[in-house]
């Protein structure tokens, strides 16, 4: 898995938990879907995110080319 694949499962994991947790456990849980958006936002204009680094830490790679599906019909 890549960095980027792992990334953005990472943040689809956050949101749906933090939405889930808002609907059945405090509302307040909702902040945390707003600062996983705001962190996909400001990493979106700066090339930077921390679950980036942490993710190279766990040993996941960067893509290096885009990847292509092939298509058979």
């Amino acid at each position: 898995m890549t960095i980027e694949r792992g990334l953005r499962l990472m943040a689809g994991v956050v949101v749906l938990a933090s939405v889930a947790l808002g609907f059945y456990v405090h509302s307040a849980w909702l902040l945390l879907t707003a600062f996983a958006g705001l962190n996909l936002l400001q990493s979106a204009f700066t090339n930077w995110c921390p679950a980036m680094w942490i993710l190279a830490r766990l040993g996941l790679q960067p893509c290096s080319a885009p990847e292509r599906t092939v298509v058979s019909g």
